[in-house]
């Protein structure tokens, strides 16, 4: 695979350049190293391109794993407890989980234990590998990095994403480069309000 487009949101990809330029050398390693043509295994059952040779998401996505995990990437989970109480989700939004869950108990609410995962985080910066629905991507940039970043767990957001020309080779649904770009620019510059780095790949 190749990296054809990259997208620097609040300074992401200046700050990895500057101060962790290790991390942007192991990731440009590892879609370099990942060998598009064999992810591409699967049958279209599609009317419009039934009997079509495609790219396989999930191909995909084990490659990816297979080589981020060379590097030691690995998944963090951050557990945090809701409740329907607006106030008192404010409150507790910034204590420690055990905290929160008692805090919340004490008023007389009922504690919801929730979590945010991120499947390959390294030395505070978190990587989503995205072939899958075009909401999943939403949801990774304005809320599970943006988590992350609120909780201090990461410094900078990567999101790795197919180009329109991968994804039409692809099963309807996944989102692409173009598309998401539109998303995060037309929404003004400070928002989502965490440093990221939105990359476009082909093979």
């Amino acid at each position: 695979m190749k990296i054809v487009e990259k997208y620097s949101h609040l300074n992401g990809l200046e700050f990895l350049l500057v101060h962790k330029p290790e991390l942007w050398a192991e990731i440009e390693k590892v879609i370099k190293t990942v060998d598009g043509e064999k992810c591409k295994t699967k049958i279209s059952k599609e009317q419009r391109m039934k009997g079509k040779l495609l790219y396989s998401p999930d191909d995909m996505n084990k490659a990816f794993k297979a080589e981020l995990s060379k590097y030691h990437w690995e998944e963090s989970r951050v557990n945090y407890w809701v409740t329907k109480n607006e106030k008192l989700i404010r409150k507790t939004l910034a204590m420690p989980p055990d905290i929160q869950k008692q805090e919340i108990e004490s008023q007389g609410e009922i504690a919801i234990r929730s979590y945010n995962q991120t499947d390959f985080v390294k030395n505070r910066v978190a990587i989503e590998v995205q072939f899958g629905k075009y909401s999943f991507v939403a949801y990774d940039l304005f809320v599970k990095h943006l988590a992350f970043y609120i909780g201090d767990h990461i410094d900078v957001g990567i999101e790795i994403l197919p180009m329109k020309t991968l994804q039409s080779q692809m099963s309807s649904g996944p989102s692409y480069y173009e598309g998401e770009l539109y998303n995060v620019v037309r929404q003004g510059r400070g928002v989502p309000a965490v440093p990221l780095v939105i990359i476009g790949i082909e093979p």
